[in-house]
Order: C-alpha cells, then sequence, then structure tokens
C-alpha cells in the first residue's frame, strides 16, 4: 500500500473522533475466537452438494462455474443464509484437468477477462473468490492483477486457497484494496475421518492462537460426516463459526490499524526530531 494512502488515511482518521476512537479500541478483545470454514468444489454433485449445504451453522460455500448443479446449489445455500463463493478454476504446475471456466497463462488479456466474467455470471449471489488449484497462475502477477481489477470492480472479496508457497495472489489483493485472506488449514487432504478431526483440532488451536482461523474442506462423506457431529460442539469450545467474510472483515482492520499505528509513531517520532533541533 502506498505511503501516500497511508498518510490520507491518517488524515482522515485524525479529524473523525468516532472512526478515531473505534480503531484505538482493541477488536480482538470484542470478539471471541473466530474460525470461517468454506466447502470447496462444489457443483458438479448434487447429492453430495446438498448435504454440504445443510452443515449446522454460518460455513461458507465455493462453487465452480459453469457446472450442473452449481446454480441450484447457491440459491438453495443462500436460501439458508449461507455465504457463496466462486471457486475459481487456475492453472496448476501439475497440468491437472481444471473443467469448465479455467483460466491459464497462456490466454490474452481480453479472453482471461471475460472467461472470468463468465464465471462470476454463472454463481448466484456470490459474495468472493478462491482459487481452486492456481498453484502456477497465482505466482502471475500480472494474471492476479488482471483478477483482482475485476473482483474489485464488483466489490467481491478473495481468499488465497494457498496451493503454493510462492502466491502472490494475496500480496496483489492488498494492492487493489481488496477485502482478502488466506487459508490457514486444509482440513481433508487425507480424507479419513481420524485426520479430519486432527486438522479441525489444528484450526481451533490457530485460532486461538491468533484469534481467528480460516479452513477449507470438501464434500467428502468423511468430511461432511466429521463436521456435521464437530460444529455444533464449537460453541461449548469458546469458538464461532462466522462466515468467510467476518474473518477478512476483522483482519482488514487489524492490519490497518496497525498500519496507522505504524505511521503515528512514525510522524510523532519526526515531530520530536523538529522538536529536539529547535
Amino acid at each position: 500500500m502506498s505511503r501516500l494512502f497511508l498518510i490520507g488515511l491518517w488524515i482522515v482518521i485524525a479529524f473523525s473522533p468516532t472512526l478515531k476512537a473505534e480503531l484505538q479500541q482493541n477488536p480482538q478483545l470484542e470478539h471471541p475466537v473466530r474460525i470461517g470454514l468454506i466447502i470447496d468444489d462444489l457443483g458438479n454433485q448434487k447429492a453430495a452438494g446438498e448435504r454440504a449445504i445443510n452443515l449446522p451453522g454460518p460455513v461458507t460455500y465455493a462453487f465452480l462455474p459453469q457446472t450442473p448443479f452449481t446454480w441450484h446449489l447457491a440459491t438453495r445455500a443462500h436460501e439458508l443464509n449461507k455465504e457463496v463463493m466462486l471457486h475459481l478454476p487456475m492453472e496448476s504446475d501439475l497440468g491437472n484437468p481444471l473443467g469448465n471456466g479455467a483460466l491459464t497463462l497462456a490466454m490474452p488479456k481480453s479472453h482471461f477477462v471475460a472467461t472470468l466474467k463468465r464465471n462470476l455470471a454463472s454463481v448466484p449471489y456470490v459474495a468472493g473468490v478462491n482459487n481452486h488449484m492456481g498453484s502456477l497462475l497465482t505466482r502471475d502477477p500480472t494474471a492476479m492483477r488482471w483478477i483482482m481489477s475485476e473482483l474489485r470492480r464488483q466489490g467481491l472479496y478473495f481468499i488465497d486457497s494457498r496451493t503454493t508457497e510462492l502466491t502472490v495472489a494475496e500480496r496483489v489483493a492488498q494492492r487493489h484494496l481488496i477485502s482478502n485472506g488466506r487459508r490457514d488449514v486444509f482440513l481433508d487432504n487425507v480424507p479419513e475421518k481420524s485426520l479430519i478431526r486432527l486438522q479441525l483440532q489444528k484450526l481451533v488451536a490457530i485460532a486461538r492462537e491468533r484469534g481467528e482461523a480460516i479452513g477449507i474442506g470438501h464434500p467428502y462423506g468423511a468430511t461432511l460426516a466429521v463436521l456435521q457431529e464437530e460444529l455444533p460442539k464449537l460453541k461449548q469450545q469458546g469458538i464461532e463459526l462466522v462466515p468467510v467474510s467476518e474473518i477478512i472483515k476483522h483482519r482488514s482492520f487489524v492490519i490497518q490499524q496497525a498500519k496507522i499505528d505504524r505511521l503515528s509513531e512514525a510522524r510523532s517520532g519526526k515531530l520530536l526530531g523538529v522538536r529536539a533541533q529547535d
């Protein structure tokens, strides 16, 4: 984020007592420990999708574009007050099949952006986007700029599934001033109930340490069975399940406060230096 933007933000806050007072509070103390949970890869299977969207609590659902059951399932999820995302297929470094609506590095910009728009239009009530695969595409700053520009235009958030440690997606999203976040835990890389429970415990442990965390799972039978059993127990453990947008809204708040604090400290240091010279 540019220094000029931060200076402007500091000026707005300095002359807005209400906003200044709000930012000076510690948001970590205002919320219980929270997790956001995304179920990916929805849209190709009706029965598994219906079972997924009926999980208890405000789980967030990410639908593949242009698939047989995406429109029906996403509409039903919205009717159940669940948050809906586009699970955007992006080129992987393994060359895995991506299905309809795939974005690749070989695409010219016009085709790339047109495909992105068509994908977004194929998912009703879409609030945000995360990447399906994408270990190659998320490394590319140009491709990520094209995506983030369109998401900003449509007012959508972005979650980096982090299928590679070399991803630049989160950084590019931040530069485009898009609400964004990252996956902390995959629940079911190994779809066995005992291991899924361990991963869910890991997600909760990260949330206890940081105040919040984001997990991603899939509509596997084992995953849905574990979540059906374990999600109702979260509240008694002091954990609140919330839509993913609530997690990233809070993260953005904390990050902006930290940047504002650093800017204020730097400004105070400069003023002290001037006074010392006087």
